[in-house]
């Protein structure tokens, strides 16, 4: 119950300054909700044993930092890609409509469609690659098919 109500407390006291620091840092606000959150998860882990208020409030600071550090990182080792975008930079302008398509399928259908389709292994290749079945590969290669007349019926084209 203690530490229910210390977290309480720490979020009240210092959840504006902690959310200051990661917005700048971040600049994005789900990112820094993120942080935040995992910065009072491990308050909760951890539970550490304060000298004053001063300490616990820089205990914080140092730890939601650092998790905005991580998440920078993170960012630069593994860049997002705007998918909004994607069609004009992978696709002949022929073909834009038929990525755009695929991009709405599910990520195991979208995965097995282009490695079959696109790339053209074979479904034993692709069971070999994503470690799984034949059957699973046959499975996905029918529903994304299914899915994506489904999307074009819908779509009127």
């Amino acid at each position: 119950m203690d530490v229910k109500k210390n977290l309480r407390n720490a979020v009240m006291k210092y959840g504006n300054t902690l959310y200051k620091i990661c917005i700048v840092i971040l600049c994005d606000e789900q990112d820094t909700q993120d942080a935040i959150q995992d910065t009072f998860c491990r308050y909760l882990e951890k539970k550490p044993v304060f000298h004053d208020e001063e300490h616990e409030k820089a205990w914080l600071i140092r730890v939601a930092t650092n998790r905005c550090r991580d998440m920078l990182r993170f960012k630069m080792r593994h860049p997002k890609i705007c998918i909004d975008g994607l069609e004009d930079s992978l696709a002949a302008p022929e073909q834009r409509e038929t990525l755009r398509e695929l991009l709405e399928l599910p990520v195991r259908q979208r995965t097995v469609i282009y490695l079959h389709y696109v790339e053209g292994y074979r479904i034993k290749e692709i069971a070999e690659i994503l470690k799984i079945s034949e059957g699973a590969v046959k499975m996905r290669l029918q529903r994304g098919r299914e899915q994506m007349l489904t999307i074009v019926k819908e779509e009127g084209l």
